[in-house]
């Protein structure tokens, strides 16, 4: 089973049967950036903030399935997905969640907030596949273009305004 692991520190080497993405940046500094950014990630701030909706604004709980809705030049792509698993400690908050039949892609995605020092931070995990349906497996080039745009925005959706 493949998984992005988001308690772990270190993610461990997969094998390649997806495509393995991991980014980091810097969302924030000190107590307040941390509460904020650890707050915003459990409830699926950083799909929201880049332009995605979600059905249930909720904190993430593991096993919860949920509508993800992407609205891309007059197109609407509904994305099925469930939490998988979520982790909150006092140096790392985040949930990693797979993607259900109906996705565009096949994998799992996760979003994790931890500290480096005073430094908040915010890694990106992923572990993708062309979904098995048409007409995604055939778009899957595009998929990954999307994909791309899509990391750069998670990664600038908490970044704290006092910045």
């Amino acid at each position: 089973m493949i998984s992005t692991e988001p308690g772990a520190t270190r993610w461990a080497p997969t094998d390649d049967s997806h495509r393995r993405s991991e980014v980091t940046g810097s969302v924030g500094r000190g107590h307040d950036d941390w509460e904020r950014a650890a707050a915003g990630v459990l409830r699926w701030a950083v799909k929201t903030r880049s332009g995605f909706s979600v059905d249930d604004d909720s904190p993430v709980v593991a096993g919860r399935r949920t509508l993800v809705t992407a609205r891309v030049a007059g197109i609407t792509v509904v994305e099925p997905v469930e939490v998988v698993e979520v982790v909150e400690r006092s140096d790392r908050v985040g949930f990693s969640y797979r993607t259900l039949p109906g996705h565009p892609v096949s994998g799992e995605e996760a979003f994790i907030v931890h500290r480096d020092g005073d430094e908040v931070l915010l890694t990106i995990r992923s572990l993708t596949r062309p979904a098995p349906q048409q007409p995604w497996r055939a778009l899957h080039p595009v998929l990954r273009v999307a994909q791309r745009v899509a990391r750069r925005r998670y990664l600038r959706a908490l970044v704290s305004s006092r910045r």
